[in-house]
């Protein structure tokens, strides 16, 4: 079987450039075939793109994340126009809202998303959608502003009828290892009623550790553990599951191989 992690937030897991080399490499040889690395802000995206450069089956999403509302750099937009001209990027993301930690402001965070999402249209690039604790004001924008490439639920958090409104757009779901623990019943409703070809699977590392690796740091390679479960939910073969989240991230990102 072959994985694809969908979001990893590789600089988190180790600042080392070194070890984040060895965690690209341990994935790989855990079949985990491919991987979306994420930043929160630019700088952070630079300088890992940079450590990564060698690892050709790691790939890039670029962009400003809620929690960087208050700061989000000199001319952070023409920053994501010449980040998008860099090889192996993918996506703009991780973008969205986040009313839990309250970053600044609920109309920053909103002009700040608004602002990515037309700025992922005009640049043909999908999106990679952060959303807690802010689900009707994500699902308006989405209605508004989803870029025609489509976008990615990452982490999702919500219940199987927001998931039924949103699956009306261009937008697929991603499970990380929250989908696992035992009290998540929500998710659990959601990842067995999902359509099969809008589901992803992510590692979120270094948070979200799937329960069967309860007390140890989230890593990529523990991505298998997030797929066997779903496949268990769904009562469906696990290689059937495997194969199909493959082909859906391959299909989402445009990636040929």
């Amino acid at each position: 079987m072959q994985y694809f992690d969908t979001h990893a937030h590789i600089g988190l897991i180790h600042e080392d450039p070194i070890e984040q080399l060895i965690i690209a490499q341990e994935a790989k040889q855990a079949h985990v075939l491919h991987i979306i690395s994420i930043c929160n802000n630019l700088n952070d995206f630079f300088q890992v793109y940079e450590n990564l450069e060698t690892a050709t089956h790691i790939y890039h999403s670029i962009g400003v994340s809620p929690s960087e509302v208050s700061h989000p750099g000199k001319d952070w937009a023409l920053r994501i126009e010449e980040g998008v001209k860099l090889d192996r990027i993918v996506a703009i993301g991780e973008i969205g809202l986040d009313y839990y930690r309250k970053f600044g402001d609920k109309d920053s965070q909103i002009e700040l998303f608004i602002r990515q999402m037309e700025l992922a249209e005009r640049l043909k690039f999908p999106v990679i959608i952060h959303n807690r604790e802010a689900g009707t004001d994500i699902f308006d924008i989405l209605r508004e502003k989803l870029p025609t490439r489509g976008g990615i639920l990452h982490c999702y958090s919500e219940d199987w009828e927001y998931a039924q409104n949103v699956l009306e757009l261009n937008v697929y779901i991603s499970f990380a290892g929250n989908v696992t623990y035992r009290n998540a019943r929500n998710l659990h409703e959601t990842a067995r009623n999902m359509p099969l070809d809008r589901i992803l699977i992510e590692s979120e590392a270094p948070f979200m550790v799937p329960a069967a690796y309860r007390g140890k740091r989230n890593k990529p390679s523990f991505l298998h553990s997030t797929c066997e479960f779903i496949a268990e939910l769904r009562e469906e073969p696990v290689e059937k599951i495997a194969e199909a989240l493959y082909e859906n991230s391959l299909r989402f990102f445009g990636i040929e191989e």
